[in-house]
């Protein structure tokens, strides 16, 4: 019996934030506001980041993962948006040549008591030697946090 070399995992994060959805949605199609929350400059540089935020859009980032030694590349394509209420989107990420994970993620927004209820939900297929859902989780959770710290008021 061959061994299985794909694991699929599904997770769904919902988080408040303290302003309006279209302050929310504007962090995720904004170039310069998305480059400063999607990422950890002092844990993972980023090399390249291109984005084109339109349905059949294409975005790259290309980032060091400096405590695994490696090199990691997201190539994504965004596939519905709906201005301040729903983002689509589908990725790869690889190190190196080696593509380790394929996505299809959700970011849903609505307008609450509280500013903003975003709920993230990502279904993945994570190939030989990736990281695998409850890793990605962490890493989307660490992201939504860097991106509360972006929409806190200056």
């Amino acid at each position: 019996m061959k061994e299985k070399t794909v694991i699929h995992g599904t997770f769904t994060i919902e988080r408040n934030y303290p302003t309006t959805p279209q302050r929310v949605f504007a962090a995720f199609a904004d170039p310069v506001k998305k480059q400063r929350w999607f990422s950890d400059p002092d844990e993972s540089p980023i090399d390249e980041f291109h984005m084109d935020f339109r349905v059949g859009g294409k975005e790259i980032k290309r980032f060091q993962v400096t405590k695994l030694g490696f090199v990691c590349t997201n190539h994504t394509v965004y596939l519905d948006i709906v201005p301040d209420s729903r983002i689509v989107f589908a990725y790869t990420m690889s190190a190196g040549d080696m593509r380790f994970s394929s996505s299809q993620a959700t970011v849903e927004l609505f307008a609450s008591e509280v500013g903003t209820l975003l709920i993230f939900t990502e279904q993945g297929a994570y190939f030989e030697g990736a990281d695998g859902p409850q890793l990605r989780e962490g890493g989307w959770r660490e992201l939504l946090d860097h991106l509360a710290a972006e929409l806190a008021p200056h």
